[in-house]
């Protein structure tokens, strides 16, 4: 599984890496995998601590050919030596805090990140006895407060969802290093090609495959990938004991949808600065965010740190009886885009976002760290996820609801 892969360049990557013409049949794509046991040739222990990269499929919550194939892929894409594979983003999470945090450990994560990922270590980390200190990550000073001599990971998303800021990952790593810990990343909204996971020294890089990964709307996964030695614990204690593992059939929807992904996602750049330049001209927008405009107030960061800047932005209507209005018109007018949830899908994809309905479920940030919040999202948002439609229909979908 640690082989690294040696194709050159993104696209090459993204088509060939995990597979090969079937050796039986000579089929050149590859074949989806369903069974979930595999006839052995040889007497073997029957263990999970036994398997190593070479050992045969034995049983598909182990590994399966179809989400081995994607792990490789992904791990390619990435640039990392290894990758698990597992059932959502949700399960990748979980798979990094409840692999490398025990009782008495410590977490600091973004104070706003996915919401399951966010509610997961404030509700049911601290039933575990793990401490949690959520903080805002663009803030170096406060990053470096909370770090403690018990801090095993320190967990920033960059792009933040759903506001669009970023987090200086550099920096960040070198925080967390010089504390002992682990460094991981949700790089969901930047994609395997928008940040260089091993140049801004990420130790654990994990993805919400459902998204820009898959890129259909049509398959539920997750990933986390980096160096062979922690993805292997992570397999064992995951997959094995856990068993938040991915559909063989998922695997090969995603890994369809993976072939396309560099492609995807420079036309998601283009289309999503067209939008967004359009949003900035128009009168009821107060604000739109969108790390490859100008007037993202960590610009200069993004166009360090990002390789894509994908297709997500944000922007800002004004109060939420505005925003609630525009969303309903929204839901009743727009062809192209679609009101709903979810992202990085071929589609264009449009929700409301209010700012104090996140803080009562979701975020819970009071003083400083509300503000900082505020300060990006005013009363609320329309997060949209710009697809790969003509740009000039998506904006004039959008003219009719602005």
């Amino acid at each position: 599984m640690s082989k690294r892969n040696t194709y050159l360049g993104d696209m090459t990557r993204a088509i060939h890496a995990g597979e090969a013409p079937d050796p039986t049949t000579g089929a050149s794509a590859p074949a989806i995998h369903m069974s979930s046991t595999f006839v052995s040739d040889s007497v073997a222990g029957f263990s999970a601590h036994d398997l190593d990269e070479d050992s045969p499929f034995l049983y598909a919550r182990w590994s399966n050919p179809s989400v081995t194939m994607l792990e490789r892929k992904i791990a390619a894409l990435q640039g990392t030596e290894d990758c698990l594979c597992t059932a959502s983003g949700m399960a990748a999470a979980t798979a990094i805090m409840l692999t490398f945090l025990s009782q008495g450990d410590h977490l600091v994560i973004s104070d706003v990140s996915y919401a399951g990922v966010a509610e997961l270590a404030r509700d049911t980390l601290p039933r575990y006895g793990i401490s949690v200190t959520p903080v805002d990550m663009s803030n170096l000073d406060a990053v470096a407060a909370a770090l403690r001599p018990n801090t095993k990971i320190v967990h920033v998303e960059s792009p933040v969802n759903p506001i669009m800021r970023l987090t200086d990952i550099a920096a960040v790593s070198k925080l967390t290093h010089d504390a002992g810990a682990l460094l991981s990343c949700d790089a969901t909204f930047a994609s395997p090609l928008g940040l260089d996971a091993g140049a801004l020294g990420i130790d654990l890089v994990m993805h919400s495959t459902t998204k820009y990964m898959g890129g259909h709307g049509d398959a539920v996964g997750g990933a986390v990938a980096g160096p062979a030695d922690l993805i292997k614990q992570m397999r064992l204690e995951a997959s094995i004991h856990h068993g938040g593992i991915l559909s063989p059939f998922n695997g090969w929807l995603i890994a369809r949808g993976a072939s396309t992904l560099p492609l995807r996602m420079r036309a998601h750049q283009q289309g999503a600065l067209a939008v967004a330049e359009w949003l900035e001209a128009q009168p009821p927008v107060k604000r739109v965010l969108y790390p490859g405009l100008p007037s993202h107030p960590q610009h200069d960061l993004a166009k360090a740190q990002m390789k894509n800047f994908s297709g997500m932005l944000s922007f800002q209507v004004g109060d939420v009886a505005a925003g609630e209005r525009i969303a309903r018109s929204m839901i009743e007018k727009l062809n192209v885009v679609h009101y709903a949830v979810s992202l990085g899908h071929h589609r264009s994809l449009i929700f409301w976002m209010e700012t104090d309905g996140l803080m009562d479920s979701s975020f819970k940030l009071t003083g400083d760290a509300l503000a900082s919040y505020r300060a990006f999202a005013g009363d609320g948002i329309f997060r949209m996820s710009v697809g790969l439609e003509d740009p000039e229909d998506i904006i004039a979908d959008l003219s009719q609801v602005l």
